[in-house]
C-alpha cells in the first residue's frame, strides 16, 4: 500500500507566534511520533507551509484576518519543535498562499497514493480544506484525519469539522 502523511502548516505562527493557541501546542510529540513512524515505514512525508509575503495586509485574506502571520522568511514561518527536527531532507515541503493548495492535489494524484491521512492545524480550516483537495485529487484512496494531531481554537468547531469530514467520507480516527 503506497501511503503518506501530510502535516498541515504546523509552524510556528499558528503554535506560539501570532495566531498561536494552546492546543496546537500540545500536538507537538504526537505529530513528531507520526512522522518518525511513517519515517520507519519509508511512506512519503509531506510538509504544507502556510506561506504569505509582505504585502499581507493588502490581500483578500489579510483584509479578512489582519494579524500578518507565516510571512515568508520570518520565525513564525518555519516548522515548530520536534515536529520540525524530525522532518527529513527528502521530505516534499509545499508552500501555499492560501487554506488548500491545488499543487497538492496534483502532486497527491501523481503520486497514486492508496491512503492519505492529514495531521496540523488549523483542523476547521487548513486541515479541511486540504483534506478535500486530497479527496476530489483520489477519490479511491483511503483519506483520514488523526483527530488527536489537529486543533482548532474552538472544541465545538474541531467536533463539527470532524462531521463534516466524515459526511465526505473522510475518515476520523482517535476522536
Amino acid at each position: 500500500m503506497k501511503k503518506c502523511l501530510i502535516v498541515v502548516d504546523y509552524q510556528k505562527d499558528f503554535v506560539d507566534g501570532s495566531l498561536g493557541f494552546e492546543a496546537s501546542v500540545k500536538l507537538d510529540e504526537n505529530i513528531a511520533a507520526k512522522i518518525k513512524q511513517y519515517h520507519a515505514d519509508n511512506a512519503d512525508v509531506i510538509f504544507t507551509l502556510d506561506t504569505h509575503e509582505s504585502n499581507y495586509m493588502d490581500t483578500q485574506e489579510g483584509k479578512n484576518l489582519p494579524i500578518p502571520h507565516c510571512i515568508r522568511g520570518t520565525d513564525g514561518w518555519t516548522l515548530y519543535g520536534k515536529t520540525a527536527e524530525e522532518k527529513l531532507p527528502s521530505d516534499i515541503v509545499m508552500e501555499k498562499p492560501t487554506f488548500p493548495s491545488y499543487e497538492l492535489g496534483a502532486l497527491l494524484r501523481e503520486k497514486a497514493y492508496d491512503a492519505i491521512e492529514l495531521v496540523g492545524v488549523v483542523t476547521d480550516i487548513c486541515v479541511l480544506s486540504n483534506a478535500i483537495i486530497a479527496k476530489a485529487a483520489l477519490p479511491e484512496a483511503k483519506i483520514s484525519v488523526d483527530a488527536s494531531c489537529t486543533a482548532t481554537m474552538s472544541e465545538e468547531m474541531k467536533q463539527k469539522t470532524f462531521d463534516v469530514m466524515g459526511s465526505l467520507q473522510i475518515s476520523v480516527t482517535n476522536r
